[in-house]
């Protein structure tokens, strides 16, 4: 079930119009800033997005210029995963195709306030459905800060979780902001 609903939400991600997704992207980014939970963090984990997936820039830069320390994964074999401080003349293609930090140099995740994790489907408990790596619920498993997800409205759908998911503590997604 998990892949089929995977492969949907990716067929989903890619037809969407390039006009279409800025605007979702723009509202959906509006929205995150706009909430307590981005507005009372200093330290700040970001995912570097896909083309295909909301695009997460705009949200980088606004960090930023809000004086926010911006982190963002370092992935590594076996499901690893580290967040490093961001730096944009830093970056290289990981081997799935995401752009990646060159610093392999973790920041403690002790003091990370929020991270904004990524994903292709979720369910009203904010259960979602990633890529399939693991990385995300192997970091989060003893993270003690808060989570938030972006999505569609198509993301959001109905599924049971597995005994080693992880829900995120806030899901804002398309309906909430339209």
């Amino acid at each position: 079930m998990k892949s089929r609903l995977r492969q949907e939400a990716l067929t989903k991600l890619k037809a969407l119009s390039p006009d279409e997704k800025v605007i979702k992207d723009q509202q959906l980014a509006k929205a995150f800033l706009a909430s307590s939970v981005y507005q009372q963090s200093q330290n700040l984990a970001l995912f570097l997005a896909m083309p295909f997936e909301i695009d997460t820039d705009k949200i980088i830069e606004q960090a930023l210029k809000d004086g926010k320390q911006v982190l963002v994964p370092k992935t590594f074999g076996q499901g690893k995963m580290i967040f490093v401080v961001y730096n944009p003349n830093q970056l290289t293609l990981s081997s799935f195709g995401v752009r990646e930090p060159l610093s392999e140099t973790a920041f403690p995740k002790h003091a990370i306030d929020l991270i904004l994790v990524p994903g292709l489907v979720w369910n009203e408990e904010g259960y979602r459905i990633g890529f399939g790596g693991g990385y995300y619920d192997r970091y989060l498993a003893d993270f003690k800060g808060q989570t938030v997800s972006l999505c569609y409205a198509f993301q959001l759908q109905a599924f049971e979780a597995e005994s080693h998911d992880l829900p995120v503590q806030e899901v804002i997604y398309e309906l909430d902001i339209c």
